[in-house]
C-alpha cells in the first residue's frame, strides 16, 4: 500500500508537465534525432513498451528496464532512415550486469546523411567538393532494482552534430522508474523523463564571412552569432499487461502516453505475441501511434506516427539458453516511405 501511494505521488508531481505543452513551440527545439528509437524490437511496438522493454533497448524507452538484463547483452541495429532519402542510422551497444541488482550500459547512435555537394554564391552548381553531415549520440546508463517491485535508472547522453565547418555539442539526461505487480509479475507501470539538459549552440568557421570596405580597401572577417536551441524534452507514462496462456505462449499489451515539450502529444498502443520452446523464441509485434492531425497530410508535423510492425527470432543455445537473435521492424512514414530496421542481438545468461 505504501508503494502504491508513493507511485501515485510521483504521477501527481509530474501531472502539471503532462498538460503543459505549448503548440506554439512545435518545431522550435533542436537535436530532434533524440526522438528517434534506434532499436527494432521496441520500435515495432510503436514505442509503447515504456513499462515492458528490458535490456539495452530500455536505454531509449525507459532506462529503468535496463535493470532486467540477464547477464550480458550486445546489440547492433541499422535503419534506412526516411526510406529512400539515403540516410543511414546505425546503433550498437552493450549492457552488463555488475551486481545482483545493478546493470550498466554503453551505446552509440550515429546518423550519416551521405555526401552533399558544396555550393557557394560563386559556385551555385557545386563541382567543388562534398561535405558529410553527421549526428552522434553516446550513452552511458545505469539501472538498479531496489526491490522485487521497483527499479530505476539514469542515462547520460553526449550529443554531437557537425558538418565540415560547424559543430554543436551538448549533454542530456534521462531518468525513469518501473513498478511491477501481480503473482506472475504480469502488471507493469513505467514513467520516464527524457532529454533534459542545457541548450546547444553551433560554433565554427562556417559562421565567419569576409567583408571588404570599399572606402578603405580593408578586408575584415565578421562572425555571425548562432542562436541557441533547446533539447526536445518529453515525459512518457506507460503500462503493460501480460496475458499468459501457458508456458509457451504469451501476449503483452502495452499502452503509453508521451507529452512532448516541442511537438504534439502522442498516444501509443502495442502488442507483442511470444511463442517459445526449448530451441527457439519467436515474437511478432505491432503498434500504432496517434497524435493530433494524424490524417491531415498538410498539417501533419511528425512522420513517426501511424502503424508499426515487426518480428524477432531467437535461437536458444547451451545449457543456460543463451539467445542469438535477429530482429526486424517496419515504420510507415507517410510520403517518406517505409523505414526498415534490422539488427542482431546476443543475450548471455
Amino acid at each position: 500500500m505504501k508503494i502504491s501511494i508513493k507511485i501515485a505521488f510521483v504521477l501527481l508531481l509530474f501531472s502539471p508537465m503532462i498538460f503543459a505543452g505549448n503548440e506554439d513551440r512545435v518545431g522550435s527545439a533542436g537535436a530532434s534525432h533524440l526522438l528517434i528509437n534506434p532499436w527494432a524490437r521496441s520500435s515495432a511496438l510503436g514505442d509503447a513498451g515504456i513499462a515492458s522493454t528490458n535490456g539495452l533497448e530500455a536505454s531509449y524507452m525507459n532506462i529503468a528496464g535496463l535493470a532486467f538484463t540477464d547477464q550480458t547483452q550486445l546489440k547492433f541495429n541499422y535503419s534506412n532512415w526516411m526510406g529512400s532519402a539515403g540516410i543511414s542510422f546505425n546503433s550498437a551497444g552493450i549492457a552488463q550486469r555488475v551486481s545482483e541488482s545493478s546493470v550498466i550500459a554503453i551505446s552509440i547512435q550515429s546518423m550519416n546523411y551521405g555526401d552533399i555537394p558544396i555550393t557557394t554564391v560563386e559556385n551555385p552548381e557545386g563541382n567543388i567538393g562534398f561535405f558529410s553531415p553527421r549526428t552522434n549520440v553516446f550513452n552511458i546508463g545505469y539501472a538498479r532494482a531496489f526491490s522485487s517491485s521497483i527499479s530505476g535508472g539514469i542515462n547520460f547522453k553526449v550529443i554531437s552534430e557537425n558538418i565540415s565547418n560547424l559543430k554543436a555539442t551538448g549533454i542530456a539526461i534521462d531518468a525513469g522508474i518501473r513498478y511491477v505487480a501481480g503473482e506472475q509479475e504480469q502488471v507493469k507501470f513505467g514513467i520516464t523523463l527524457k532529454n533534459v539538459g542545457p541548450v546547444m549552440k553551433y560554433k565554427g568557421d562556417g559562421l565567419a564571412q569576409q567583408a571588404a570596405y570599399v572606402s578603405t580597401g580593408f578586408i575584415a572577417s565578421l562572425e555571425e552569432r548562432s542562436s541557441a536551441f533547446e533539447m526536445p524534452s518529453l515525459l512518457s507514462i506507460g503500462g503493460s499487461y501480460d496475458f499468459i496462456f501457458n508456458e509457451s505462449n504469451k501476449l503483452n499489451l502495452g499502452l503509453g502516453f508521451t507529452a512532448n515539450s516541442f511537438s504534439n502529444d502522442q498516444y501509443r498502443i502495442g502488442l507483442d505475441y511470444c511463442m517459445t520452446n526449448e530451441r527457439m523464441a519467436f515474437n511478432i509485434r505491432g503498434g500504432y501511434v496517434y497524435e493530433k492531425n494524424l490524417l491531415d497530410i498538410e498539417n501533419r508535423s511528425n512522420a513517426l506516427v501511424g502503424p508499426t510492425a515487426g518480428f524477432s527470432i531467437d535461437a536458444l543455445v547451451g545449457q543456460n539458453k543463451n539467445a542469438l537473435g535477429v530482429e526486424y521492424c517496419a515504420r510507415f512514414a507517410g510520403i517518406f516511405g517505409t523505414i526498415h530496421t534490422i539488427g542482431a542481438t546476443i543475450s548471455l545468461k
